[in-house]
């Protein structure tokens, strides 16, 4: 993979810029907080209506699907997209419920962007906590392996 270059880290930056205007943070906040989406034909009837929540939910699941697709099409740096967030794990953990319904109705590669880079973000998790984990021990097993000293 290639390293991070400046545009990523400007591209990051503007990213979390967007995430910080306010109808994206409440939006966001609602998403994670308030919505209930326990299937597809409950979400249709419940939040696409043109209301407060209609717009919250789109916004929310739309600003994922566009950082994901640029993160899997390496417009912006995985791993430096990965070290700094989790949201992303936790949102689509909210859409798992109801998104085979969602892709029925929709479109079969609705969200795909979104739970493709959920899955490597989960795997760069995975490969990073193991390499901590290694790091960590490494002194200890360095120590077992010195001979003792004697006392005089």
């Amino acid at each position: 993979m290639r390293k991070p270059t400046h545009a990523d880290a400007e591209l990051l930056l503007h990213l979390y810029e967007v995430r910080r205007e306010s109808e994206l943070r409440t939006a966001r906040k609602w998403f994670l907080t308030e919505f209930q989406g326990v299937d597809w034909t409950t979400i249709k009837q419940r939040y696409l209506s043109h209301s407060d929540e209609d717009r919250w939910f789109r916004m929310t699941v739309s600003y994922w699907e566009m950082v994901a697709t640029m993160v899997n099409h390496g417009v912006l740096h995985a791993d430096l997209f990965f070290d700094h967030t989790g949201e992303d794990i936790v949102t689509w953990e909210r859409c798992k419920p109801w998104i085979d319904g969602a892709r029925r109705d929709v479109r079969p590669t609705y969200l795909y962007q979104f739970e493709k880079m959920v899955e490597a973000h989960q795997a760069h998790r995975q490969k990073t906590i193991a390499a901590h984990q290694k790091a960590a021990a490494a002194p200890a097993r360095r120590a077992a392996r010195r001979p003792a000293r004697r006392a005089r």
